[in-house]
């Protein structure tokens, strides 16, 4: 089962609900089986770990938390301003997204 959801790795997402409201930031994973999104700066969770090879001291780590794709908009490359997504044959005959606001293909 592949989920098609309106946001990939790497996109420049901005934050329209929750605590982060207003920020933006580069999705660095999408979790399909949740419907969640890990972002760059975004929702920000202290993790208290155990001393380990990487941390040998232990201790509260930060890092970001997943968040729900329905609070994320893909930012349209062209204005730099958060819009919805499409998707539509191109040229060559494959499906790609695009930008409702401005119509320009997202890479």
């Amino acid at each position: 089962m592949n989920k098609k959801l309106h946001i990939k790795k790497g996109d420049l997402v901005f934050v329209n609900a929750g605590n982060d409201k207003g920020k933006t930031g580069k999705v660095l994973e999408v979790i399909t089986k949740k419907d969640r999104a890990i972002v760059e700066g975004v929702n920000m969770v202290s993790k208290h770990t155990k001393p380990n090879a990487k941390n040998p001291q232990g201790g509260i780590v930060k890092q970001e938390a997943g968040i729900h794709i329905s609070n994320l908009q893909v930012v349209d490359p062209s204005t730099g301003a958060p819009t919805r997504i499409g998707r539509r044959l191109n040229d060559n005959g494959k499906l790609v997204r695009y930008a409702k606001k401005s119509g320009e293909e997202i890479k």
